[in-house]
């Protein structure tokens, strides 16, 4: 059956009048914060004891946004005869927000999970200069990283977990033998 002349002006019309009929809502944004998703991506934030200055973040970032000093110290012999020790102390930590395009690659490529999304997306400022965050805010933001979602109750055991667990039975039963 061909369509009636006209059929799709009168759909049309018909949407639009319901549009109209309906209240319009407006969220009144200052006065009522917006519901995020859980995970939403808002600003990153830095987990600084987890960071070992390894520069993975820095050198994989396509923006190049990331800037960071760092300084070795030496570490004393734990052990008497034992030799010393040098390790990176982290001077400086800082992202360049108005570069940043939020793609997430640092925070994947951390292999000290030093790098987290965080929330937070109130963090305008009047001059483009002070986008810079150093590693004093970047550490505030950690605080409001939620925590992860519960592990599925029907999933597997994890690999390392498995491990860990029968390696501790062996050595119970090894004790106990």
């Amino acid at each position: 059956m061909p369509p009636i002349p006209g059929s799709g002006l009168a759909k049309g019309l018909a949407v639009t009048l319901r549009t109209m009929t309906k209240r319009a809502h407006t969220a009144q944004y200052p006065e009522v914060q917006p519901e995020l998703p859980p995970r939403s991506r808002g600003v990153i934030g830095l987990f600084e004891e987890n960071c070992t200055v390894c520069m993975l973040c820095a050198r994989e970032c396509p923006d190049w946004c990331i800037y960071i000093d760092s300084h070795k110290e030496t570490v004393p012999a734990a052990t008497p005869g034992g030799r010393e020790r040098s390790r990176n102390v982290l001077d400086r930590f800082a992202i360049d927000f108005s570069l940043c395009m939020y793609c997430g690659i640092c925070i994947e490529v951390c292999p000290f999970d030093a790098l987290f999304w965080s929330p937070e997306f109130e963090y305008a400022e009047t001059d483009i200069h002070d986008l810079t965050h150093e590693r004093d805010k970047l550490r505030e933001w950690m605080w409001t990283v939620p925590a992860p979602p519960a592990l599925d109750p029907g999933a597997e055991e994890p690999k390392e977990i498995a491990a860990a667990r029968k390696a501790a039975e062996k050595a119970e039963a090894a004790a106990a033998a």
